[in-house]
């Protein structure tokens, strides 16, 4: 069964307000429900952050420490077992390899309930 287009649209959106730096905060925060998730992993265990305040301290956070010219490219939109599967590649000039991962979307009123990010190749450390 293919990606309605709504739901591409939204993963679409998160991918925009990321490459958008902080100034998309506002954009990521308003994707999700009101009591939406976001789990990840980036600060060496998994996390959940909960609610919109959670997700924008999130966003600020993860922005913030990214490079600036870091590139996240969607490779892949697929389904799987009822959730928007997002597989990406982020890139940057001081990164010794690519980063890849996939997102994992629940999706409810056209809103995002549940997002959760998966990283499967990480550069080594240096």
């Amino acid at each position: 069964m293919p990606v309605q287009e709504s739901d591409r649209q939204i993963v679409k959106q998160v991918f925009d307000a990321m490459h958008a730096g902080l100034e998309g905060e506002s954009r990521m925060a308003t994707l999700f429900l009101p009591d939406g998730v976001l789990v990840e992993p980036f600060s060496g265990q998994v996390r959940e952050h909960r609610g919109d305040g959670a997700i924008r301290t999130w966003f600020r956070d993860a922005i913030n420490a990214m490079p600036p010219d870091m590139k996240i490219r969607l490779d892949r939109l697929d389904l799987e077992e009822g959730r928007v599967r997002a597989d990406w590649t982020c890139t940057s000039p001081v990164l010794p390899s690519p980063i890849r991962g996939y997102d994992l979307y629940s999706i409810r009123d056209g809103r995002i309930s549940r997002l959760e990010i998966v990283v499967t190749e990480m550069p080594p450390q240096g």
